[in-house]
């Protein structure tokens, strides 16, 4: 395994994160060289502030937590974003589309989130809300995403029903093999569990016990 830091998204998303709270998860960020960042797109020009002379990259959230907006105005969020700073887009897929088996939008959706994140040079993560789905609609949306050169697939907002999971990691790693990576995120507060998610084939790790997880200790985080 790599060096632990350099699989976190140190992540702060809650809503009355404050301006003092994000300075705080930068500061971190940079004293334990974690790979990013993970905050709302309000607080993007703020981190790059902050970090623009450092190599911790700005992840933000795009159509969160819910992924029921317009495909259109997920690509405008990633766009100002990404203007603003921002290197890493997480988009919330459209979960009821998923549900529904209208394929036809997932793909609408992740190709326009694709292309406009590459174009502007940064990376997309499809956050998929493992927790309501099932492993069929998992596959599905993985095969989705692979064939429309989304940079990762990741488990979980943290503000649903449930977090990432060894089983969904393991599966979602099965489905995107080489062409994709796998992100874990929501309910990884231990060493040990961070290492598990690990080794079901996540390359990166959401959490905002990011600090905790270098000190080997245990977090009682919601996320």
């Amino acid at each position: 395994m790599d060096a632990l830091n350099q699989y976190i998204d140190h992540t702060l998303l809650k809503a009355d994160a404050s301006a003092d709270k994000i300075t705080t998860l930068c500061q971190e960020a940079i004293k334990h060289k974690f790979k990013a960042v993970c905050l709302n797109s309000y607080y993007v020009p703020f981190a790059h502030h902050i970090l623009r002379d450092t190599d911790v990259n700005i992840c933000t959230v795009v159509g969160f937590p819910l992924g029921a907006s317009p495909k259109e105005v997920k690509a405008l969020e990633a766009e100002m974003a990404i203007k603003a700073g921002a290197k890493e887009i997480d988009m919330v897929i459209n979960i009821s589309a998923v549900k529904d088996e209208l394929w036809a939008i997932t793909e609408k959706e992740i190709g326009l989130l694709a292309k406009t994140c590459h174009y502007h040079g940064a990376i997309l993560k499809v956050i998929l809300e493992t927790c309501l789905l099932t492993d069929s609609e998992i596959q599905k949306a993985c095969e989705i995403a692979v064939s429309n050169k989304a940079d990762f697939v990741k488990t979980s907002t943290g503000f649903s029903t449930g977090g990432a999971t060894v089983h969904h990691v393991k599966l979602m790693k099965q489905i995107v093999g080489d062409n994709c990576e796998v992100k874990a995120s929501g309910g990884i507060r231990d060493l040990e569990t961070a290492k598990k998610m690990i080794e079901a084939g996540a390359t990166r790790l959401g959490t905002s016990s990011g600090v905790l997880l270098m000190q080997g200790k245990e977090s009682n985080s919601d996320y």
